[in-house]
């Protein structure tokens, strides 16, 4: 259910604007890319507090770190172009069903806490990466952004495999 909200928010709402003739705009873009980003930092934050798990707790940790140093290199990009994120639609909904996803996995413990988190690490990443290859990096405009959405693709594309091998190694 929560990764069909995400899919929604992330492809629908930008999809919607572009029903519209409107694609989203690079302060808009910055916008959904950061939150993406601050709302993965909190689920991992989570992870670090509930999990017992040294691979899981590593994994938050590379999770923290990574989507830090992007947001922060995002923020010091907005502040180069004297851009202001614009808060959308889009970032509404992620902020809302990550709400939600983080009150349903703190009501879990243990090794089905670790299972549950870690899934839907592989479910975000697939969908934010989905959404910075077909949506995000194509509408920018602004070639630094462009180029800094490319950058974080290439990471979360690599998160998305470590969470996948996780995954794996905790289902057995």
């Amino acid at each position: 259910m929560l990764n069909r909200l995400i899919f929604a928010a992330l492809l629908l709402a930008p999809g919607a604007a572009l029903a519209q003739g409107q694609k989203p705009n690079d302060a808009q873009i910055a916008h959904i890319a950061y939150t993406a980003g601050v709302l993965d930092i909190n689920a991992a934050k989570q992870a670090l507090a509930k999990s017992g798990n040294a691979e899981v707790k590593a994994f938050a940790s590379e999770m923290v770190r990574d989507h830090q140093a992007v947001n922060d290199k995002a923020l010091a990009l907005v502040k180069k172009l004297n851009v202001t994120p614009e808060d959308n639609a889009t970032s509404q909904a992620l902020s809302k069903a990550a709400a939600a996803k983080l009150a349903e996995l703190g009501k879990l413990s243990g090794a089905a806490y670790d299972r549950a988190y870690v899934a839907n690490e592989v479910a975000y990443h697939k969908t934010v990466n989905g959404a910075l290859k077909d949506t995000l990096i194509p509408d920018s405009q602004n070639p630094e952004l462009k180029s800094l959405l490319q950058t974080g693709l290439s990471l979360f594309t690599a998160h998305q495999q470590h969470a996948e091998h996780l995954a794996m190694g905790l289902a057995k």
